[in-house]
């Protein structure tokens, strides 16, 4: 039978080196700290000092995948760049965090089809927190319109309904009880 070296499950050794900063609130010492976000660097003497920051620091440019060149932000006229971030790939300003504007990548170039319910407002795609894409009226709480299948801004030729819905490769009208299909 061969021996465990204990060394290896020992974080002190192969970890980052943050063992000798004191804590620069209360003078006690750092240790590494687990929660429900991850691993961050927090004082020993909690819950009397609160003292904690991230054990990695964040860069906004890391999550730059691609710049788009000849591109332009249509707020702050830098350029614009594909980046990646919780819900996968999306086109922002490279001017960030100065600039907030982001566009989904999936619906460039498609114009928004008007609401079918309020004629008021525009049918926007929307991510749901699980990840899957719906399309919902800009004028919530006022309009609660959703559609689940991509809309196309064609009325319905049998019961003039405002907007079809793309399925599998095809057209059908999402308004109940018509049948339409293309």
């Amino acid at each position: 039978m061969s021996k465990i070296d204990s060394s290896l499950f020992n974080t002190q050794e192969h970890g980052p080196d943050w063992g000798g900063e004191p804590c620069p609130r209360c003078g006690g010492t750092l240790e590494l700290r687990h929660g429900k976000h991850g691993a961050f660097v927090g004082c020993a003497s909690y819950p009397d000092c609160d003292y904690l920051r991230p054990l990695k620091v964040i860069e906004h440019d890391q999550d730059v995948e691609k710049v788009l060149e000849g591109s332009q932000c249509p707020l702050c006229s830098h350029p614009l760049a594909i980046k990646k971030g919780r819900y996968g790939l999306f086109i922002g300003c490279t001017h960030y965090p100065d600039c907030h504007h982001v566009a989904d990548i999936n619906d460039q170039g498609q114009a928004d089809p008007p609401c079918p319910a309020c004629s008021k407002g525009l049918l926007v795609a929307r991510t749901s927190r699980y990840g899957k894409r719906f399309y919902a009226c800009n004028h919530y709480p006022a309009c609660r319109y959703v559609i689940n299948e991509r809309p196309v801004a064609e009325c319905c030729p049998e019961c003039g309904f405002g907007i079809l819905a793309e399925r599998k490769g095809g057209l059908h009208c999402p308004n109940k009880g018509c049948n339409y299909q293309r």
